[in-house]
């Protein structure tokens, strides 16, 4: 073929032919395939929203434990793939269980005071391991390989003899709350010395702990460890923890509360809460029964702290169909919980994990052939958490029409766009406008350099071109058909 169209003969009946395949003929002037106008998107730096505290997972319930079970080579993959910001998610916070349990029978977390010392104002026994279920290691790794700074401990009960049904499982609340009386007497203070105690003991492991949180879905009681509380009794207990840690020089610590089933439901609690709500420095909540799809009503920040696809089947898929566990299907998730809910964090139920569930209720599977597989609900979490950061501030964008677009202004100068693409089809050229003011107000902001990060079912959050104009104030870009892309836009020097 490659003779036959270069005979000096063919060469007319080659151009006709060609001219025929594109649908005109010799005389006729081609007409130009016409290409896809771009989509608009405007970004103004001046009109702000809240600051991100940022992006986390947890390995409670000794995940942990079984995570550092794995090969020096897949453990490092696995702590790249959660923390790194050129490897992984880069996610900045951990969000750690403390104990409660007698011992560690299944994947309980044990105490640090396993039997009762002998009521309430008796001299405690804590006991430490060094180990907390696994959890000191990850937070090691966490703090001083990958700069986390957020470490989030969380208490699923109080220990069984503080609890008005003698165990730390299938609900029971502390005694000595509202409607909590025990014959044992009040265990408030001493539940709020046990959890000092605990902090106390991280810092002897050279990890801070920021926040402290002693509930955990109080509105739901379960065969594990569970604690119920209402509003009022939550208040109880804040009235107490707040100054012991103060006295004890934790004032810096922030208290959560308090971890409701749905994000709806916090709001009932904090109606009885308002006495206190000066004294918890972040309001949480979950996303099962209902998610973030409007602001909690408190002047507080708000993290959602905890959300899974606990039924679907094992699936890394971005996008297959919509289904629940799907990355696509996250990445919008976190899209809503940010606009919608005005949340300043959000996280995963866990990270990694090798138990022999076969659901997505974890990010990373561990194989049959014990290495480390992630699914793309990371890749999702990816795409915001490596380039919405600490004390990233969400910054007003309007246009995008058929397109999802949230933006960001961080500390360091650097502004993310994300724009989620769930149609099918054709890619989404954009065009991406800067108005507004750079941190500090410092002039009209200017991009030096720009760049795409896609991720879709064939890329993991990797580089594509995004071009910058000459004023530094526009740029161009491509986002693909089912896929999320974060224009990372810095300033120009």
């Amino acid at each position: 073929m490659k003779d036959y169209l270069q005979a000096p003969s063919t060469t007319m009946l080659s151009t006709t032919l060609l001219s025929i395949l594109l649908g005109s003929a010799p005389g006729m002037a081609l007409s130009p395939v016409p290409r896809q106008a771009a989509t608009s998107i405007t970004v103004d730096l001046s009109r702000t929203f809240q600051t991100m505290d940022g992006f986390g997972t947890s390995e409670a319930f000794q995940r942990a434990v079984t995570m550092k079970r794995l090969s020096e080579t897949e453990q490092r993959k696995f702590l790249d793939l959660m923390f790194s910001t050129e490897k992984g998610a880069g996610l900045s916070i951990l969000r750690n269980g403390i104990g409660s349990s007698v011992d560690m029978r299944d994947d309980w977390m044990v105490s640090i005071q396993p039997k009762n010392p002998g009521g309430p104002k008796a001299i405690p026994n804590y006991v430490w391991d060094g180990s907390d279920n696994g959890q000191v290691w990850v937070s090691k790794e966490a703090v001083h390989t990958y700069g986390v700074k957020t470490i989030y401990a969380n208490a699923w009960s109080a220990p069984g003899y503080m609890k008005t049904n003698g165990n730390d499982a299938n609900g029971g609340s502390l005694c000595g709350v509202s409607g909590a009386s025990c014959s044992s007497g009040d265990w408030k203070q001493a539940f709020a010395d046990y959890l000092v105690a605990y902090v106390k003991f991280y810092q002897q492991e050279n990890v801070t702990i920021t926040n402290l949180g002693f509930l955990n879905e109080p509105d739901y009681t379960t065969s594990y460890a569970s604690m119920r509380s209402n509003g009022q009794q939550a208040t109880d207990f804040i009235k107490i923890l707040r100054p012991t840690l103060d006295r004890a020089g934790l004032s810096s610590i922030k208290i959560n509360c308090c971890e409701t089933m749905g994000w709806s439901v916090m709001n009932s609690f904090l109606s009885s809460m308002r006495s206190v709500e000066n004294d918890v420095g972040v309001i949480t909540g979950h996303a099962y029964t209902s998610g973030p799809s409007t602001p909690l009503s408190t002047k507080q920040k708000t993290w959602m702290t905890e959300a899974a696809d606990n039924n679907g089947a094992w699936t890394s898929t971005w996008y297959s169909n919509g289904g629940a566990g799907e990355g696509m299907t996250w990445a919008n998730n976190i899209y809503s919980a940010i606009t919608s809910g005005n949340v300043s964090a959000y996280l995963y139920w866990i990270g990694g994990q090798d138990r022999s569930s076969n659901t997505n209720s974890k990010m990373i599977r561990v194989t049959a052939q014990k290495t480390v597989d992630p699914s793309k609900r990371l890749w999702a979490f990816a795409n915001w958490s490596r380039f919405v950061r600490p004390g990233a501030v969400r910054v007003g964008t309007s246009g995008g029409s058929g397109l999802r677009v949230t933006a960001f202004r961080n500390t360091d100068g650097m502004v993310s766009v994300q724009v989620i693409n769930n149609n099918s089809g054709a890619a989404k050229p954009v065009s991406i406008s800067l108005s507004g003011t750079s941190p500090g107000g410092a002039g009209t902001f200017a991009a030096g350099r720009a760049v795409g990060w896609v991720t879709d079912n064939s890329r993991d959050c990797n580089e594509i071109t995004a071009e910058v104009n000459a004023a530094g104030n526009v740029v161009t870009g491509s986002v693909p058909a089912r896929s999320m892309v974060t224009f990372v836009l810095r300033p120009r020097e």
